[in-house]
């Protein structure tokens, strides 16, 4: 009853229930109040679909997760579960980890820059009103048509500032700027800086390519974000997390419907993505969940509640295992109903009454099956997991880190040329005193005043306009080769920079 060919087993109900890798991609959901087995579950699916050559990304929220880079240890529960559920195989193995954390404490360093984020991402992470996140799109769109690299909060912040002393010269081009309206950003981005943001923004950014590692094996590498310290800083959670999912679906070819997924992506205290999240941004996730199965990525949400998700995203999510829920307050009542209309019915038992039955260590399971129609919910005893339960101690931790594929990459930050200097650089050069003009270019200048003398007064002034508009084209064609590369930089779906 162990991982077979094409499928994954989760546990037993009246019959194995497994997880069929071929329909892994149209997502999950893995929900129940705290301490009823949502970790466990986590663990025990990024193991099979490791095992299954898929990689993974999860976050560890409590620091729990962490012993799934060791060895389970033998405990008498753990086999009396195995027996329990039929499980004659079951051992023990440390599955291939890495470890990730944004503020390089637990983990390789994650960065991305703010060029990359991108204007939305970065307005719902700063918490902006509609005219400041106005501003801050007017700051990109400058940016980018220049060439401005954004790489780091004090790039960003040299950026506001220039906008600030440019506000006026550009309203016709851009729209209208406030000092009133920076200064309020400004001030959004101390906040942001005190929460360790500025971690989160440089150089080397995360290449999506070293989250989908596979080992000498062919086991797929689990990546593991600490976040423990980073779940203080609620909305920079899972800001971040909407990143990386929105590189993802960028970055990612088409594959169509593929024999098992290319990533699974576990999206634990979902309903941090979703809490006071405005109708546009919650339509965007939404259509990236939709959309992002065809380039072979499963993304599965973690919660307490299915009240979390919005009906939206909660109807694209098939694979369901649902843990107990207490049933106390008119809202608990509510998501326990929730939660039971989304399965389909088992007419040997009463799913709203199972929900609050439930015990440690089992399930409500409803999986898709033959041409993606879900299972009838059963009711399931989870296996136990091959790798440790409960955290890893720092030296074993140091130990996974020191022998990552991925070591050296990210560790040492790497600060090059970009808004904060060039614009630093412009600055200095426009404060240097101009030389007095010498008799000849004076000379010079004056046969160049004359040279439409004598016409009549429309030629002449269209002449002038023909110099000034040229000027004016050179000066864009100039600014928009600033930087590395030349060209003018397009953004996503979520505003995040295309590659």
């Amino acid at each position: 009853m162990a991982d077979s060919d094409g499928k994954i087993f989760i546990g037993k109900s009246v019959k194995p229930e497994y997880v069929h890798l071929r329909y892994a991609n149209r997502h999950g959901l893995v929900t129940g109040a705290t301490g009823t087995g949502k970790t466990v579950t986590l663990q025990i699916l990024a193991e099979g679909f490791s095992n299954a050559g898929v990689p993974v990304f999860c976050a560890d929220v409590k620091g729990d997760l962490s012993g799934i880079a060791e060895a389970g240890e033998p405990k008498d529960f753990l086999f009396k579960r195995a027996e329990a559920i039929g499980l004659t195989d079951y051992g023990f193995a440390a599955a291939p980890t890495v470890f990730w954390d944004l503020f390089g404490e637990q983990g390789h360093p994650v960065r991305t820059t703010v060029t990359e984020m991108g204007p939305l991402l970065l307005s719902r992470l700063l918490e902006l009103s509609e005219a400041q996140e106005g501003a801050l799109n007017i700051a990109f769109r400058l940016a980018d048509d220049q060439n401005l690299l954004i790489l780091d909060m004090k790039d960003l912040r040299a950026l506001l500032e220039h906008l600030a002393s440019v506000g006026k010269e550009i309203t016709t081009s851009y729209g209208n700027v406030t000092k009133q309206t920076i200064g309020a950003i400004q001030r959004r981005l101390l906040v942001l800086e005190n929460q360790g943001a500025e971690h989160f923004f440089g150089e080397p950014a995360l290449s999506i390519t070293d989250l989908m590692r596979v080992d000498a094996q062919g086991r797929g590498v689990i990546n593991v974000l600490a976040a423990d310290k980073l779940i203080s800083s609620p909305r920079l959670y899972a800001t971040f997390l909407l990143w990386l999912l929105s590189e993802l679906f960028e970055e990612l070819p088409e594959v169509g419907d593929p024999d098992k997924p290319k990533l699974v992506f576990f999206f634990d205290e979902a309903h941090l993505l979703f809490d006071d999240a405005p109708d546009a941004l919650i339509s965007k996730v939404e259509q990236v969940v939709r959309l992002i199965r065809s380039k072979g990525v499963g993304v599965y949400f973690v919660s307490q509640n299915p009240l979390d998700v919005p009906d939206k995203v909660l109807a694209q999510l098939g694979n369901r295992v649902q843990h107990a829920l207490r049933a106390y307050t008119p809202r608990e009542q509510k998501a326990v109903k929730t939660a039971a209309e989304t399965f389909r019915p088992n007419p040997d038992f009463s799913t709203m009454e199972a929900i609050t039955e439930l015990g440690v260590g089992e399930a409500l399971v409803s999986t898709l099956e033959d041409k993606g129609v879900p299972s009838i919910v059963q009711r399931t005893l989870v296996r136990p997991p091959a790798s440790r339960l409960g955290p890893i101690d720092a030296r074993e931790r140091a130990v996974v880190m020191a022998a990552s594929p991925v070591a050296g990459i990210y560790d040492t930050l790497r600060d090059r040329e970009s808004a904060y200097e060039i614009l630093a650089e412009r600055a200095r050069r426009a404060t240097e005193v101009e030389p007095e003009p010498t008799r000849s270019s004076q000379s010079s200048r004056k046969k160049d005043e004359e040279t439409f003398t004598g016409l009549p007064k429309d030629i002449e002034d269209a002449g002038i306009q023909v110099l000034k508009s040229f000027g004016r084209s050179a000066a864009t064609a100039i600014g928009r080769n600033m930087g590395e590369g030349g060209g003018k930089l397009l953004r996503g779906i979520f505003g995040s920079l295309l590659r």
